[in-house]
This record gives C-alpha cells, structure tokens and sequence, in this order.
C-alpha cells in the first residue's frame, strides 16, 4: 500500500464527509460540526486556526486529521479530528496522519498535543489507539457530554 499525505482540498470534501459519516461512533451533531470545521479551513486555510492534511493510498482519500495550535497558549496543539475510512482502519494510516500532525507542530515549537474523547465504551478502541502512540489521560470531567459519559483530555508531551 503507497500512501500519500498532503493538505486537504476543496476537491477531498466530499470523500471526507463519506468517511465520517461511515464511522459508527461519530454522532450526526459531530458530523455536522466536523464539516464545519473542514468548511472554515477552506475558506480560509491556516488563518482558521485549522490545519487539515488527508491521506490517500491510489487515488482515494482514506483519511485525514485536522488539528491546530491552542490560542493563548506557548506551543500547546489540539489534534481536532481523526478519522480513517472503516474498511482501512488497522493498516497504519491513522498512525501516520497523527504523526505527521505532531511532526508539523513540533516544527512550529509545539511542546504538548492534547486530544478530547468521550468515555463511552464505544469508544475504548479509539482511546487504546491513543495510548499506543504516548498519549495519556490527564483529565477527566464527568457527565460532560451527557450523564455517564465523560470528556477524557488525553496529552502528549512532543518535546524533551
């Protein structure tokens, strides 16, 4: 499998929309936010705070991350978005979307990278993810996102 990284286009939308919708844990409302996010990316690129990068393997996008530096803050990048089309999940794509992300914002001095997930059961697999790739969770508010589900804050030290 030769996979490709790049920034997102206008022309990758479509494919995204797909993949997020096809992914059982993202809710309709978070679908709905995620295209917002992806929509103020391109209308206004990294000036939006958001840097969106996809992957493709042949001609088909696969995947992508959106993730951008927290404002107010000295070198502190929130990974936003994760999500690799089902049917490719387990094949390293993930993996190397999240790595590529950590690799640009330790290029623009980022210190920690910090990911919010729920606690639902549904989703221990995307937080075994995670904690495989050093992330740990350093927070936890209970019945955040509704009674029993809890907002997880998980964080990566990216330098020294």
């Amino acid at each position: 499998m030769k996979l490709h990284i790049r920034p997102m286009t206008g022309e990758d939308k479509a494919a995204l929309m797909r993949i997020l919708r096809a992914i059982s844990e993202f809710l309709p409302a978070e679908v709905v936010v995620a295209e917002e996010v992806l929509d103020a990316y391109l209308a206004d690129g990294q000036a939006s705070g958001y840097h969106v990068i996809v992957a493709e393997v042949g001609s088909s996008v696969v995947g992508y991350v959106c993730y951008g530096p927290v404002p107010l803050t000295e070198g502190t990048w929130d990974i936003y978005w994760l999500a690799v089309a089902p049917k490719r999940q387990g094949q390293g794509i993930g993996s190397a979307l999240l790595s590529r992300a950590e690799d640009s914002a330790r290029a623009a001095n980022g210190r920690l990278a910090l990911i919010e997930t729920s606690s639902k059961p549904e989703y221990e697999k995307t937080r075994e993810f995670h904690r495989s790739r050093g992330y740990e969770v350093v927070c936890r508010i209970a019945d955040f996102y509704a009674p029993n589900d809890d907002r997880l804050v998980l964080q990566k030290r990216l330098c020294g």
